[in-house]
């Protein structure tokens, strides 16, 4: 019997569902007590309080989230997922691109939090998930007796994948024009915006592959277990009170990683990309393991890719808006640093697309990602990252030449009717690949 089976549906909340409810509103009770006393007694301290409520709120987004998609299926569930767990990373980075329209010392940290996301998601988020895929999955098939190489090697994406795959691909060379103009003028942000809503729209009229019977774990089993009126009021409740204490905490939790860098002798700008992301990023990669875990890490997989085009799209779409409403320009403007940083992301983008442009996740690619994206904590100097953004190029380029058949079924699905992104070329490129795999 499975989990979800096992939990009867009922009217009222489990023991279990409230318990962990209560723990995430006990652990951002300080910061909203902070928030509203005004009480800041030094910013290290103020970092673990608001940290910790964004922390806690981003589990309650996740797990309403997961149990969300009992009531919205197929692609468009896995979008809406990934765009609602990223909900922390927008708080913090509008934060800093409003705040940069009336104080130019924090257009620095406009972008610095979705470069050190965007990276991370690409560079450990998606190499843990297919680690962890490919070992659930040997572990199964070991189980039927098989071995050695009859082990499975490669995590299979689903044909409906190609058109986030595809839509990926598109920002990814689109993104390039941020660092060859040195800046993000609001023009661009509104066409970044547009694909984003062209890419749910699509995401909504695509296939719709949802079984009704799917299993859910752990928190999202007990909301999903709940009657139809129940589970949404529950969801819908937990969605807008962590969005409401993300939102209180953004501001202080985001000046708090600028000041305690200084109080601490640490980079601000280091903290600013990778500490926020850490506190942000946690319940989204808890989820997509959980998937994994449950043999479903094309699922899992595909909630990380939509959240790549989240980052890509909408949230830097948004970035010169937010700066242009604190006051800024019709632009924001990228120094030296920011120029770099979004070059590497961009190039690891591409290599991430390039790996995966045929449906198909190898081992081998897994670690050459998780390689390079920790090779990049030891290079630090501007010629040594725009070396390693070469060689993202380079590794990009061998991929695409082993998987030189996918690339225009991949490019071209975010253009094709709905009904046919999953069939037809893609299938025949899969039996292909798999042709030549043989």
């Amino acid at each position: 019997m499975s989990l979800s089976s096992s939990i009867r549906p009922r009217a009222f909340l489990p023991a279990p569902l409230i318990r962990r409810i209560v723990l995430c509103l006990a652990v951002a009770g300080p910061a909203i007590a902070f928030r509203i006393t005004g009480f800041a007694p030094n910013p290290v301290l103020d970092l673990f309080v608001f940290g910790g409520a964004v922390v806690a709120a981003s589990f309650m987004l996740a797990w309403a989230a997961e149990a969300a998609q009992k009531d919205i299926s197929g692609a468009l569930a896995i979008a809406i997922l990934a765009l609602i767990a990223v909900l922390p990373e927008y708080a913090v980075d509008l934060y800093y691109a409003f705040r940069s329209g009336s104080d130019p010392a924090y257009e620095q940290f406009a972008a610095a939090n979705m470069t050190g996301s965007n990276r991370l998601l690409l560079g450990f988020g998606w190499p843990l998930v297919v680690f962890v895929a490919l070992f659930v999955a040997r572990k199964a098939a070991a189980a039927r007796g098989a071995s050695g190489k009859s082990l499975p090697r490669v995590l299979d994406l689903p044909g409906s994948s190609r058109l986030d795959v595809g839509v990926l691909a598109l920002v990814a060379v689109l993104a390039f024009f941020i660092p060859l103009t040195g800046q993000i003028a609001i023009w661009f942000g509104i066409l970044l915006i547009a694909i984003f809503a062209a890419f749910l729209w699509k995401a909504g009229r695509a296939a719709n592959d949802h079984d009704e019977d799917d299993e859910f774990v752990g928190t999202a089993a007990h909301i999903a277990n709940l009657p139809a009126r129940a589970r949404k009021i529950t969801f819908v409740s937990m969605f807008v009170v962590s969005a409401a204490i993300i939102l209180s905490s953004a501001e202080p939790f985001a000046d708090s990683l600028v000041k305690s860098g200084s109080a601490l002798g640490v980079d601000s700008y280091f903290l600013v990309q990778w500490l926020a992301p850490l506190a942000s990023e946690a319940p989204e990669f808890i989820v997509a393991v959980l998937f994994a875990l449950r043999g479903q890490g094309a699922a899992a997989i595909g909630t990380l890719i939509a959240s790549k085009i989240n980052q890509w799209t909408l949230l830097v779409g948004s970035l010169p808006i937010a700066h242009f409403f604190g006051g800024g320009g019709t632009a924001l403007p990228l120094d030296g640093r920011q120029v770099e940083e979004f070059v590497l992301t961009a190039s690891q983008t591409v290599m991430g697309v390039a790996i995966i442009i045929a449906l198909r996740f190898n081992r081998w690619a897994a670690v050459a990602l998780v390689a390079l994206f920790a090779v990049q904590f030891f290079v630090t100097d501007e010629t040594g990252r725009y070396v390693l953004s070469t060689i993202h190029i380079v590794v990009a380029a061998v991929a695409l030449v082993l998987h030189r058949r996918a690339i225009l079924p991949t490019l071209s699905a975010p253009f094709r009717r709905a009904g046919t992104i999953a069939d037809g070329p893609a299938e025949r490129v899969r039996e292909l690949e798999n042709a030549s795999a043989r």
